[in-house]
């Protein structure tokens, strides 16, 4: 059928269910695939049709078997990019192969395992900041670990002025403000009277400052830091040339807001589960006590198995990416649907991560499902970092990090918490709606 005969969802629905968008938009979401099946369209003002759709057998198609076909949407190629940039993460076609190409060789494994020591160093380092026998949330703790480790390892930057800081800061204002303007893309006039995008634009300006004098200060410098950021400095594109400062403070910028968010929501979502899980916590410990001495750190990453597996069925029930967009270049067809040139597709991962006809009891914590004799059964509906050509470039950088900080904290603490169950809040990624965790040190 064409997508103009797909389920509809009226505008005045959306009206009605405003707030409760705003505020968390998967009940909406889980309402409207319950009543209409896999897909479904939304109608959005200004936007047109937007499709939904939980198809598994269609967002492989679209990702992967038809990938040039579908690139980003104008979620990202515009409203995302207003804040972050034209980089690896928001542009399509010739520019993003071009960039890809460019930056793929500094997410090379060999290139990882040699950040190994100071992304160890780094953890260590923030743990330091845990206050033991009292509740605190976890997620601030997580996203400082992450960004530091971001800014340390692939940057070579330690925040002695703060500036590092200032762009966490920043960037976390600019993300509830798209939020905003995504959810509640009516009131856009209001938020232009407010002055609201005034204040974005200008918040934005000084994040793109601080990179800037970042890239200055290290092309003026004699020395050699062999990392990420010497790297894309030196890079050239297959016709000799350089990316501009603009292009590398695009690229820059949407590293440092990707490659520390998605990790610290996977995180304190792992710390919570495990929390809530004491059994599964004392697997984890039997294994990390369980290592052999003298081992270098990916060594150690091998050997803990179970603890990727714990991360993994995290990732699962809480998908940090936990939805993203396509739009088709041209008109195309899958199965009997029909879909017309430039619709805007909406794939929710955290709904086929939760399918009962792919996962069985579907909302339990059961990292068994990772186990190297189940994952082959996962195949096809498990998309933690995305699928085909465009897979999180640092997804392997991702899991290392996580291992090695988990490894870290249940290694030295018990943590328990108080929460009678993990509420989500659902921004442009999914992040805990509170994180409250108890560590007491092991004897």
């Amino acid at each position: 059928m064409d997508n103009k005969k797909l389920p509809k969802v009226p505008f005045y629905k959306v009206v009605l269910k405003t707030n409760q968008i705003l505020s968390n938009p998967l009940p909406f979401h889980r309402e409207n695939f319950a009543k209409f099946g896999d897909s479904f369209m939304v109608d959005l003002p200004r936007k047109g049709d937007v499709i939904f759709t939980r198809d598994a057998a269609f967002v492989q198609y679209m990702l992967q078997k038809n990938h040039r076909n579908y690139g980003k949407s104008r979620l990202q190629t515009e409203e995302l990019a207003k804040y972050l940039g034209k980089g690896l993460l928001t542009i399509n076609k010739e520019h993003w192969l071009r960039q890809r190409r460019l930056i793929q060789p500094a997410f090379h494994k060999k290139k990882i395992e040699g950040l190994l020591d100071i992304i160890n160093k780094t953890i260590e380092e923030q743990l330091t900041n845990i206050a033991v026998e009292q509740e605190i949330e976890a997620w601030p703790l997580m996203g400082d670990l992450a960004f530091n480790v971001v800014a340390r390892s692939l940057f070579s930057y330690y925040d002695k002025d703060g500036k590092i800081a200032s762009i966490k800061r920043i960037t976390d204002s600019n993300q509830e403000m798209l939020v905003k303007e995504l959810r509640q893309p009516f009131k856009k006039w209001w938020f232009h009277l407010k002055g609201d995008f005034k204040r974005a634009n200008k918040n934005t300006n000084e994040v793109r400052s601080i990179l800037e004098q970042m890239i200055e200060t290290r092309r003026a410098s004699e020395t050699e830091y062999d990392d990420l950021l010497d790297m894309l400095i030196k890079a050239e594109y297959e016709d000799g040339g350089h990316m501009s400062n603009d292009q590398l403070t695009d690229e820059i910028l949407v590293l440092f807001t990707a490659g520390h968010e998605t990790t610290a929501n996977a995180l304190s979502f792992a710390l919570l589960l495990l929390a809530k899980h004491p059994d599964i916590q004392e697997r984890v410990l039997a294994e990390i006590n369980a290592l052999e001495s003298g081992l270098d750190h990916m060594e150690k990453i091998k050997q803990l198995p179970f603890i990727k597996q714990c991360l993994e069925e995290t990732m699962r029930l809480y998908p940090p990416a936990y939805f993203t967009d396509r739009i088709n270049f041209e008109a195309d067809e899958f199965n009997d649907l029909k879909i017309r040139k430039e619709s805007e597709i909406l794939i929710s991962f955290y709904e086929i991560h939760r399918a009962p006809e792919f996962w069985d009891e579907p909302e339990e914590f059961n990292p068994d499902r990772f186990h190297p004799e189940n994952k082959k059964n996962n195949s096809g509906h498990y998309f933690p970092f995305g699928a085909g050509p465009r897979l999180c470039i640092g997804n392997g950088f991702a899991i290392y990090e996580m291992v090695l900080v988990l490894k870290a904290i249940i290694e030295k603490y018990e943590i328990s918490t108080s929460l009678q169950s993990i509420e989500i809040k659902p921004m442009i990624t999914l992040k805990p709606e509170q994180s409250t965790l108890l560590f007491k040190k092991r004897d």
